[in-house]
């Protein structure tokens, strides 16, 4: 199966320049394999600085408001992502603020 990829807008109003090297640094610390890219807008304007996760054939997030301060959620989510059959979860609240922030889930390609 192919790996998660994270997407992090860097172009988002008060965007933190330091994100993207803090989110990298965390997820080689832990150890946790994904593609890590930026990109300049993914519209989510109104809650900024956004990060997509997706992978094939998984249910696809877009979260807002991300800072410094989620990494260790991002990092237990993506470990839950990695879990799960199709990207869903029963329970959310192993994910911290992180739930909070989810701006929209959109459903994996039904092929």
């Amino acid at each position: 199966m192919s790996l998660p990829t994270l997407t992090l807008c860097r172009t988002c109003r008060d965007a933190d320049p330091a994100l993207f090297g803090q989110l990298a640094a965390a997820l080689e610390a832990a150890g946790v394999k994904v593609r890590l890219q930026q990109a300049d807008c993914m519209s989510g304007c109104q809650r900024p600085q956004t990060l997509a996760v997706r992978q094939s054939g998984k249910t696809a997030y877009l979260f807002g408001e991300i800072t410094a301060g989620d990494l260790p959620d991002i990092l237990t989510f993506l470990r839950m992502y990695g879990d799960s059959l199709d990207g869903n979860f029963a329970d959310a609240r192993p994910l911290g603020q992180l739930r909070f922030k989810a701006i929209a889930r959109i459903p994996a390609d039904m092929g």
